[in-house]
């Protein structure tokens, strides 16, 4: 029964294929789940930087002087 996820060719170097493979047979998965799970891993990560970097730029701006008070905001 075929599947109805949404698929992605990808081309690897052989030695990132390797370690894919090689990760996949010490997980006892396939190469495909690992694969998935690498990139989500890997979304993970990049959304981290991003809600990170937008912390920083709004940190930046803050100014105490302007902060609502904990009481002010309960």
């Amino acid at each position: 029964m075929p599947t109805k996820n949404p698929r992605i060719n990808v081309v690897l170097e052989k030695p990132l294929y390797d370690s894919i493979k090689r990760l996949a047979k010490k997980d006892g998965v396939s190469l495909s789940l690992k694969a998935r799970d690498l990139v989500k891993e890997a979304l993970e990560i990049q959304e981290d930087i991003d809600l990170s970097h937008f912390a920083e730029q709004r940190e930046s701006t803050f100014r105490k002087t302007k902060a609502i008070k904990h009481s002010e905001a309960w």
